[in-house]
């Protein structure tokens, strides 16, 4: 853009310096024609005011001698039946014709050009004075007034062309902004904002994309807090189940079905509080991810040791700090393991990895036919809505990382959510 701006500048300037400066140009030279021509018209006169006088060739020859034009040899009085008196040039049938006309007349030759001033004798005769202006004096001044008019446009144009320039430069660098931030709330960052720069026109649509902005985050947070009051409401069924397990007799399943309701309490409350984290502060959250897991797997331990699933845990000796709020990385975690019991027949070993990356779930089960229908909405197969692999790619892709289906080191699928680093300090959840 800036390039075409400056170009079409260019373009327009140097039309409009050719439209002046052209004529001006022109005009310049005709001037300093009409200029040389008026010289030799005095100097032609002042001679004719001589023959007025006298006509002795000796007087005559003095008065040629006194102009400018007769020391330089190029005046002469062509006095009838008698020879010319001075330095003459012009032919002798263009002296004849200005003769016979008795009017003013100008003769082009080569190397300059010959006023002819005819002067009426007495006895009817006629005189015809002659100056002939060389090109040199003809077009003097001529050529430094064309080289100051040619440097003229050149300042101009250069001048416009730099101020085309500025203004694009300035245009161009409030339309990168205005690109840049769609492309950063394109990615999911919504605390993005544009500083309303540029023409008129710009300015108004960083404020309208501003607005557009804000209003986006509003919506994502009030439907974040719908989903925190929708979970919020699982609370009463949950707290019925539980007082119907405590009426239980005591022994093994009682305390099991305790020790699940209590789980799920700490989590639907997690739920709770991330899902009523504002679009604002979800950029800077951050969880420790082998903490997380660490409680997830003792959750799914229970159920995998009644299904006979040899369990291998693989890292998870420092910290993994990610950017994404607790209660939707238990999300993700239970979605990339309930996909392994949900799946796979009951003893099918799994691998759980975790590292600076991020998370890999490897099972030993037939794997993923079609990764792409897994993270579809709708059925994926095995009467699967497909909805548990789906939230764990939109939970890694809405923190900056993706989410991988493949083939496993165990033989059956592989599913790695790839995350990127967040903050060195975890706040606590």
């Amino acid at each position: 853009m800036r390039l075409t701006l400056t170009r079409l500048a260019l373009a327009i300037t140097s039309m409009v310096a050719l439209a002046f400066l052209v004529p001006l140009a022109i005009l310049t030279r005709q001037i300093a024609h009409e200029r040389a021509v008026g010289d030799a018209r005095q100097q032609a006169t002042a001679i004719v005011v001589a023959l007025a006088v006298d006509t002795d060739p000796a007087l005559l020859d003095q008065a040629v001698a006194s102009t400018a034009a007769g020391s330089d040899g190029r005046l002469a009085v062509h006095l009838p039946e008698l020879d010319a008196i001075g330095s003459p040039r012009a032919a002798t049938a263009d002296v004849d014709a200005a003769s016979r006309s008795r009017r003013p007349s100008i003769v082009e030759y080569d190397g300059g050009l010959a006023y002819l001033q005819p002067s009426v004798l007495d006895g009817g005769r006629t005189a015809v004075v002659e100056v002939f202006v060389p090109d040199d004096q003809i077009y003097r001044g001529v050529w430094p007034a064309w080289l100051a008019l040619a440097g003229l446009a050149v300042v101009l144009v250069a001048g416009s062309t730099l101020v085309a320039d500025r203004l694009g430069a300035r245009l161009v660098r409030a339309t990168r902004e205005l690109a840049a931030g769609a492309r950063r709330l394109g990615d999911g960052d919504l605390s993005v904002r544009v500083e309303p720069a540029g023409p008129p026109e710009l300015s108004d649509a960083a404020r309208s994309f501003n607005t557009m902005a804000d209003n986006m985050r509003q919506l994502i947070d009030n439907e974040r807090e719908l989903a925190a009051d929708l979970s919020h409401r699982l609370r009463t069924p949950l707290t019925a189940l539980r007082l119907d397990a405590e009426a239980l007799p005591r022994g093994a399943v009682a305390d099991r079905m305790a020790q699940a309701f209590d789980l799920l309490d700490d989590e639907l409350e997690a739920i709770i509080t991330g899902a009523r984290l504002s679009s604002g502060t979800r950029a800077s959250h951050s969880t420790d991810l082998v903490e997380v897991l660490a409680d997830r797997l003792a959750f799914w331990s229970v159920l995998a040791e009644d299904q006979g699933r040899p369990t291998t845990v693989v890292g998870g000796e420092r910290p993994v700090p990610v950017r994404l709020p607790r209660g939707e990385l238990i999300l993700a975690i239970d979605a990339l393991l309930g996909n392994v019991f949900a799946h796979t027949p009951e003893g099918t070993a799994f691998l759980v990895g975790v590292s600076p990356e991020g998370l890999v779930v490897d099972d030993a089960g037939p794997g993923i036919a079609d990764p792409a229908a897994a993270v579809r909405r709708g059925v994926s197969g095995s009467g699967s809505t497909g909805l548990g692999l789906d939230i764990a790619q939109r939970i890694a892709q809405s923190a900056g990382g993706r989410l991988e289906i493949g083939r496993g080191r165990l033989g059956g699928a592989r599913v790695a959510m790839l995350l990127p680093p967040g903050p060195a300090t975890v706040p606590p959840a």
